[in-house]
């Protein structure tokens, strides 16, 4: 016992958390251009001081503690050790490394089972011990699969964590086609029991992580949670027109609820015909400032361009699922919540483009919805190294493919098919 819990473990239990005792919102501060990763770890650093919280989180890495923005997490709570170590230094350091049994990170090694084993166990404290924790582990979005099979069983068993995968995708560009993921997003999509969210904007992570450690507090009706990130600095600012359309309790809302629209046309080219042809761009995480430069060329070529952005194409995909499923067997109307509101009467025909830094096909269910053609862009082919334009551009991801896609999409709307010359 004196191992494994240490002389500085906690005599008295902590007060039950309730999923209400989780705070909506907390200020952190997000520069003007970043990437999701920065904004995690500012985000865990802040939850370090919430009382009812930060004495709960608990984190774990397979070696990537640093490159995965725990480090000021780190410097606020310390690293887990059953005894404490000796410290031999005693300049400045930029990460103070100090384990000690108050610590609440745990480095577990180059070992991603060993990470997707521990959150299983962690995930479970509540039912175990009486003492609900928030388990967040970290890794690199393409080791995923190394440890898939821990991970399938611990949402198997309703284990409760929060899985913070970056960077991910081919927006890893430098580091070659092995440490790029294409298939996670589909893993997100279709494992049981997992909110997937792939935010692209700094606020939409504090959002999310906030609602992951909701689902692991509540033991009832909760969930685990697995965000996809990047390390690609985003311009904050071309949130903007949703943030000033909607306001930051309806977009947290829609945030949650899988996604938004960010550019409508008519609002943002107000002097597009009244008859030009309209285009549904929906994009998710890294690539939507690649959408929204592609939809400022559609409209230069009088095609009215929205730009959907996909916060959670888990969320969309289990609410199209459920209501077909609730109108086959209760024979209910088939009626699309959020889908609706991204999608509004009127504008449900028209065709649809969706791209992804990941597998073309994880987002392109969402045709289904209303039965219109889908042009769907991603990655289908192991990456390479090289500059993110570059890639993005081999891939078919990049501005241009998307607006070329557009216009394909356009065209196909009309001829009701991809036969016949273009």
């Amino acid at each position: 016992g004196q191992e494994l819990f240490g002389e500085g473990a906690r005599a008295e239990p902590l007060a039950a958390p309730a999923p209400t005792d989780i705070p909506a919102q907390v200020d952190v501060r997000i520069a003007p251009r970043t990437s999701t990763q920065v904004v995690f770890g500012d985000t865990l650093a802040t939850l370090a001081r919430v009382p009812g919280v930060g004495p709960r989180i608990v984190t774990a890495s397979p070696d990537v503690t640093v490159s995965t923005n725990l480090g000021g997490w780190i410097n606020r709570v310390g690293v887990f050790a059953p005894h404490e170590k000796p410290r031999f230094e005693d300049g400045p350091r930029i990460l103070t490394w100090e384990p000690k049994p108050s610590g609440q990170h745990i480095e577990l090694g180059i070992s991603e089972m060993n990470l997707f084993l521990w959150l299983s166990q962690v995930g479970l404290t509540a039912e175990l011990f009486g003492e609900t924790l928030i388990p967040v582990g970290t890794v690199y979005d393409p080791f995923i699969a190394r440890g898939l099979d821990a991970l399938i069983y611990a949402l198997y068993v309703n284990s409760r964590f929060i899985l913070a995968a970056t960077p991910s995708g081919t927006t890893l560009a430098p580091e070659g086609g092995a440490h790029q993921s294409t298939v996670t997003p589909s893993l997100g999509i279709e494992l049981p029991g997992l909110h997937y969210y792939e935010p692209t904007f700094g606020q939409e992570v504090v959002w999310t992580l906030l609602e992951g450690a909701r689902g692991c507090v509540d033991r009832r009706n909760g969930f685990s949670t697995y965000l996809r990130m990047s390390t690609r600095p985003i311009d904050q600012a071309l949130a903007d027109p949703v943030r000033e359309r909607l306001g930051p309790e309806e977009w947290r809302r829609q945030v949650l609820a899988g996604g938004y629209r960010l550019i409508v046309a008519r609002e943002a080219a107000p002097d597009l015909p009244p008859d030009a042809p309209l285009v549904q761009i929906v994009a998710s995480g890294t690539v939507v400032p690649e959408a929204i430069a592609a939809a400022r060329a559609l409209h230069a070529e009088e095609i009215a361009a929205n730009v959907i952005v996909v916060t959670s194409a888990q969320r969309l995909a289990a609410e199209l699922h459920g209501s077909r499923l609730r109108a086959i067997r209760d024979r209910l109307p088939d009626r699309l919540g959020h889908l609706a509101t991204l999608f509004p009467d009127g504008e449900r025909a028209a065709p649809m483009v969706t791209v992804m830094d990941g597998a073309s096909h994880a987002l392109s269910f969402l045709g289904g919805a209303y039965g219109v053609p889908v042009i769907p862009l991603g990655v289908d082919t192991f990456g390479q190294s090289g500059s993110v334009p570059d890639l993005y551009a081999y891939a078919g991801i990049d501005a241009e493919h998307i607006a070329e896609a557009g216009l394909l999409a356009t065209e196909v709307g009309a001829r009701g098919s991809l036969s016949g010359p273009r």
